[in-house]
């Protein structure tokens, strides 16, 4: 059975595991060969953390087997799977959606799980804006470089980051492609309302120093059968969330959508799913835009 070992002492191992040969021979009539050969054995048995996005795109350990996570609601119903869909010929880059998630995460000073830039693809092309969100990919890259298993992938689309768990060590960071994560340098300032809450990762928050932040497509809400605060707040209506099983999105004034026709019909795209990873946000092209265009 695989020695555990705090959050302490793994970091303890790193330093030790850089600073050479000699500190680790120092070390070793610390207890430092037993700690490195649990970080072996765990090395050994540790999940995957990749998706299998042809089916449900849950988390599959290393023999293929489904894994659950610790933290998580207890009653995640795997038969769901969210999905966000980003009308770009509404958005008008009020970006009401940044700050209804700033007001329902207290989101740091300094990020923006949800940012909205003015995008031009081509000198011909006009400008328009492009929130974007983290992707909730189902082969996420910074699930895959986790060491701590700290970033998961629930079985109904969402990746979630557990703090309790999370080292500080940026892997995720690096490995996303879509710039959607933060790391807190320092200690975030806090606000009463968000302290008088227990640590949740369905709320990512009270925030704290030292670990990574991002969208989590506000879990909470969802499982009162309401929208996404961004959504929520979208008075373009740009923004649709629903269910890719029940083939439905629907929008902050009620509209009801089939998620496949939208996309079919609209020539719907993911941000870099030449990647492979498989994201959860479409977006629908600039065409035929309800507002002027971005001046430039």
């Amino acid at each position: 059975m695989a020695q555990r070992f705090s959050r302490r002492q793994f970091i303890k191992l790193s330093a030790l595991l850089a600073g050479g040969a000699a500190s680790i021979g120092a070390a070793r009539g610390q207890g430092l060969d037993d700690l490195v050969r649990a970080v072996a054995d765990v090395a050994d048995h540790r999940p995957a953390f990749r998706a299998d996005a042809q089916t449900t795109g849950e988390l599959i350990g290393p023999s293929g087997e489904p894994m659950s996570h610790a933290g998580t609601a207890a009653a995640v119903n795997g038969n769901h799977r969210w999905v966000m869909v980003i009308d770009l010929a509404k958005c008008d880059g009020c970006r009401e959606c940044t700050k209804a998630c700033d007001a329902m995460h207290y989101v740091p000073p300094g990020q923006e799980w949800i940012k909205v830039f003015e995008n031009r693809d081509d000198q011909v092309a006009g400008s328009y804006w492009f929130p974007r969100p983290c992707m909730q990919c189902d082969n996420a890259p910074c699930a895959k470089v986790c060491p701590v298993g700290a970033t998961f992938k629930r079985e109904d689309g969402i990746v979630l980051v557990n703090q309790d768990r999370c080292i500080g060590c940026r892997y995720c960071i690096a490995a996303c492609p879509y710039g959607a994560r933060y790391f807190n340098w320092s200690e975030p300032p806090h606000t009463a309302e968000e302290l008088a809450q227990p640590y949740s990762v369905e709320l990512n928050y009270p925030h704290r120093k030292g670990v990574v932040e991002k969208c989590i497509f506000c879990p909470t809400h969802l499982e009162e059968g309401k929208l996404p605060a961004c959504a929520s707040a979208c008075r373009m209506n740009a923004l649709l969330f629903g269910d890719q099983v029940e083939d439905v999105v629907f929008n902050a004034a009620g509209e009801l959508f089939s998620f496949s026709q939208l996309i079919r019909d609209k020539a719907g795209f993911r941000y870099m799913e030449e990647l492979g990873t498989e994201p959860r946000v479409w977006y629908l092209p600039p065409r035929d835009r309800v507002y002027p265009a971005p001046q430039s």
